[in-house]
């Protein structure tokens, strides 16, 4: 490898769509660079070799040796910079950036960058709709859709808004945002990371440069040591001080408002549950920084529905609503959505949980405060079921109530099957399994694809 490394020129480490997306921009810049993936058919080598035919990648086992000649390293978020393979090229100086680092250094537009541990993919389209009523043009990508690099092939916007998960920043150096945002931070990845602080730390980079910064006031780990010239927006749900965002009370109704203005009545939303008014009010800071918080941003937020797969209502049966929130695959997103769900039932209806799928190494004793008289039931699924059972098993006070409140089923259509039977009219059946899906799916989508259709075969 060392004979056509010399040139110095640029690898590419990992392929995938990332991976693409980095030999297209490369290419499109006259530079020369090689692909390095440890899988031997890795996701998107036919595209790859179908594009780049004068490319020959190198596939399979990868020396740490083998980098210390590059100029730099371009790694995909799938893999972490902390791997033994990139020692060697550590030590001998070479620069190992990501895909969104090289994006910040040649974006021609202000960029919009949002990250946390849950609702970042709810927020960056919700800005990016409510930003294009609002008479802007944006593009919309990054950990959502379409890979940050490729937008820069499209006509120049007024603004580029991007998702970005805790893998992309720690690979950035410096983002420069206009304006970054951390809606919330959780334990999660924690089987990449070696304790919580790394993966606080690699959020806490959005912030890196940032011109304006809005954070959630009722979560103290979003926000970032206080810098000159910055200017800081906050969101929450409770009550907000002058030129921040939050939930006022008037004559028994709430608002989402902006200080003493108020925006729009919660009950309009179309999007369920308290933590996505939380989402709602955070679009709405980072769309004040942009210049069109106005009636036509409102009203885009007015009739957004939300995303496939997070807090989703079904399909009401027999009197029981069934919600798809699949997409939440650490604790804090299950926590959030059934806290923000119970409000909205009512006094006499309960809550049953799906949950369970791969761990990532969370403490599932943190689901403890939704051990409560309003959830009626969990029903575990997956390779961590007994996991989460035995942290469950510290809320009841008795085997009894455990044994009455937790259960375990073999598969997803089975769970849904027991909670349709134990469930009653007025109650709500939740899927947020606190878990990574690929013990049992093959994504979260898939999961969810997989209760909806469990649901629809359930008898009126």
């Amino acid at each position: 490898m060392t004979m056509i490394a010399t040139n110095k020129l640029t690898a590419i480490v990992g392929l995938g769509s990332t991976g693409l997306s980095v030999a297209r921009f490369l290419k499109s810049r006259g530079e020369r660079f090689v692909i390095f993936d440890t899988r031997e058919t890795p996701p998107g080598i036919n595209e790859f070799l179908a594009e780049f035919v004068d490319h020959k990648p190198v596939l399979g086992n990868i020396k740490s040796k083998d980098f210390i000649d590059f100029a730099q390293l371009i790694v995909s978020p799938g893999i972490s910079i902390a791997d033994p393979m990139f020692d060697d090229a550590r030590q001998h100086g070479v620069d190992i950036i990501g895909d969104i680092d090289l994006f910040a250094r040649h974006a021609n537009a202000p960029i919009v960058a949002i990250t946390g541990s849950n609702g970042k993919t709810t927020v960056t389209t919700l800005v990016g709709e409510m930003a294009t009523a609002g008479g802007l043009k944006v593009h919309v990508g990054g950990n959502i859709g379409i890979p940050a690099l490729d937008l820069l092939s499209k006509e120049k916007p007024d603004f580029y808004i991007l998702e970005l998960s805790s893998f992309q920043l720690e690979t950035t150096k410096i983002l420069n945002a206009h304006a970054a945002a951390v809606l919330n931070v959780s334990r999660d990845h924690l089987d990449r990371y070696d304790n919580f602080m790394g993966y606080h730390a690699a959020k806490m980079r959005i912030y890196f440069g940032a011109k304006n910064r809005v954070v959630n006031r009722e979560d103290v780990l979003t926000q970032g040591p206080i810098t000159e010239g910055v200017k800081q927006y906050s969101f929450g749900l409770n009550k907000p001080d002058f030129n921040q965002f939050g939930i006022s009370e008037s004559q028994g109704e709430r608002f989402l408002s902006e200080g003493s203005h108020f925006w729009l009545n919660t009950k309009a939303l179309k999007i369920a549950g308290l933590h996505n008014a939380a989402n709602a009010l955070a679009a709405m800071a980072l769309v004040k920084t942009m210049g069109v918080l106005n009636e036509q941003s409102i009203e885009a937020l007015k009739s957004f529905t939300g995303l496939d797969h997070r807090c989703q209502v079904v399909k009401e049966v027999a009197g029981v609503k069934y919600i798809n929130d699949s997409k939440a695959t650490n604790v804090g997103a299950t926590l959030a959505a059934v806290k923000g769900l119970l409000p909205e039932l009512s006094n006499e209806s309960k809550l049953i949980v799906i949950l369970g799928g791969q761990g990532k190494g969370a403490d599932f004793k943190e689901l403890l405060p939704i051990v409560i008289p309003q959830v009626k039931a969990f029903i575990l699924i997956g390779e961590d079921a007994d996991k989460i059972s035995a942290a469950l098993r510290l809320g009841y006070s008795s085997d009894q109530d455990f044994s009455q409140s937790v259960t375990k089923q073999d598969s997803l259509e089975s769970a849904v099957i027991y909670a349709s039977k134990i469930a009653k009219t007025g109650d709500c059946v939740l899927l947020s399994p606190a878990c990574a899906s690929f013990d049992m799916f093959s994504g979260y989508h898939h999961r969810g694809q997989v209760f909806a259709t469990a649901v629809e075969a359930l008898d009126d």
